[in-house]
């Protein structure tokens, strides 16, 4: 995510109260961030997807414009929640797709592997978006910095601005969650 973000922190504050034209002006400068954001979170989608980069996009920033009165603190804020949006629609496709093979047997995901493997199974992504929930009712921040670095690919430097932490949190934050996350979805043996 490049620039300083300035404009678009301006645009968001302004619709958030209640500026529709600012809306209308901050469309064009996210749409691109957008669109990389949706190719990327389905980069780690099976070839043949049904979700194309444009309709997730499309469907994620309709479900930001219903959430206008959202207080937007920042541009990685806003692109913080885009990702989270985008993370929850492609979990519920998935689900939707696995309804079909219930009674499947479980798949476990290493989440050093990046992902990777959802591009077959798309149960995998099912059972990290899982582990996320479970790992964000006791640690919400965790669960965030997971989100934002894996299905966002925001830096580390952007995770620390949307979240008001400094950048050694993050880091050491995420090898945490990382860890946990690693053996929530560790085999059972």
């Amino acid at each position: 995510m490049s620039d300083t973000g300035a404009p678009v922190t301006i645009l968001l504050q302004q619709w958030r109260n209640g500026d529709k034209a600012a809306l209308d002006a901050l469309t064009p400068i996210v749409y691109d961030e957008l669109r990389r954001l949706a190719r990327r979170s389905l980069s780690y989608e099976r070839a043949g997807h049904t979700l194309q980069p444009t309709a997730l996009l499309h469907e994620a920033f309709a479900k930001l414009v219903q959430q206008h009165g959202q207080d937007f603190q920042s541009r990685s804020h806003f692109f913080g929640v885009a990702a989270h949006l985008m993370r929850l629609i492609l979990v519920d496709h998935a689900r939707s797709k696995n309804r079909a093979r219930r009674g499947a047997g479980a798949v476990h995901l290493e989440i050093n592997d990046q992902l990777d493997a959802t591009q077959d199974r798309p149960e995998i992504l099912v059972q990290l978006d899982d582990a996320l929930n479970e790992l964000a009712t006791f640690d919400e921040r965790k669960s965030r910095i997971i989100e934002m670095r894996y299905f966002a690919g925001m830096s580390i430097e952007e995770c620390a601005e949307a979240l008001g932490v400094g950048v050694a949190t993050i880091g050491r934050e995420q090898r945490l969650a990382q860890a946990w996350l690693g053996r929530y979805l560790a085999p059972s043996t």
